[in-house]
């Protein structure tokens, strides 16, 4: 039986097509200015992948930010209900999570069974989310990835104390023209955003270990910065921007 979860976020649309419990095929695009004809073309790209066809799907269901947009799905979930299902499969001795994706951060707490327990958003303010480390990173000049390996150089000296992106692109600025090496400064925006999630985080409570899933896992800066900020292990799944449609594509073949 195939399932397919659709996460229609901000900035990047994806799609997993499962069969039972197994992964056949995954895809990404941009979402742009209409998210149903991302999702068309996610799921598409997906089908083409395992060379299976639109009719051969159980049900489609749909998360993220444009999910009530995307009118091929059966039924829509939240972030974080993806979220949570798709951890308690992937790692069942999870029991929280922090998902950072362009301009939002959640942090939730997990059931054993993935229900979702208790859960926290920042949604006012992109300073805590992946679009303030892309604003930092072209300020810097440097790529993402740049940026992490900038950020495992430095000692800490330098800090940030602007918490809105505008104003702390404007201290990141300052700093390099005082001539701050681009390894302090990169290691200090990290650890700003850290300290945002990281709140968010408190909020539902810290456990022994921590899952960190959405886009801005990819960058090991801000794992990194996390971790230290948390004081306890940060696990990163496999394919972590995938967590809230693998979770979507489970939620669709458990309502079979």
């Amino acid at each position: 039986m195939l399932t397919v979860g659709i996460d229609l976020g901000i900035k990047t649309t994806r799609a997993v097509i499962l069969d039972d419990d197994q992964i056949v095929a995954q895809s990404a695009v941009l979402t742009g200015w209409e998210p149903q004809h991302a999702g068309e073309n996610a799921l598409a790209t997906a089908l083409d992948v395992a060379r299976r066809a639109r009719g051969d799907l159980a049900r489609i269901v749909a998360t993220g930010a444009g999910r009530q947009a995307f009118s091929l799905a059966a039924h829509h979930v939240t972030e974080i209900t993806a979220d949570a299902r798709a951890l308690a499969f992937l790692h069942p001795h999870v029991r929280a999570a922090i998902d950072v994706g362009a301009e939002e951060a959640r942090a939730f707490k997990i059931a054993s069974d993935g229900r979702v327990l208790d859960f926290a958003v920042n949604e006012k303010c992109a300073a805590g989310a992946g679009v303030f480390i892309e604003t930092m990173a072209r300020t810097l000049e440097v790529s993402l990835d740049e940026m992490s390996a900038l950020a495992h150089q430095a000692t800490g000296a330098v800090t940030l104390n602007s918490q809105c992106t505008v104003f702390a692109e404007s201290e990141v600025v300052s700093l390099i023209h005082a001539q701050t090496p681009r390894a302090e400064i990169a290691r200090a925006v990290f650890a700003s955003i850290a300290a945002r999630v990281a709140t968010l985080a408190r909020r539902v409570g810290i456990e022994a270990e921590v899952a960190i899933v959405g886009g801005l896992a990819h960058s090991t800066g801000f794992v990194d910065a996390l971790a230290r900020e948390l004081g306890v292990k940060v696990l990163v799944p496999n394919e972590p921007a995938f967590i809230g449609a693998l979770g979507a594509a489970l939620i669709a073949r458990d309502s079979q």
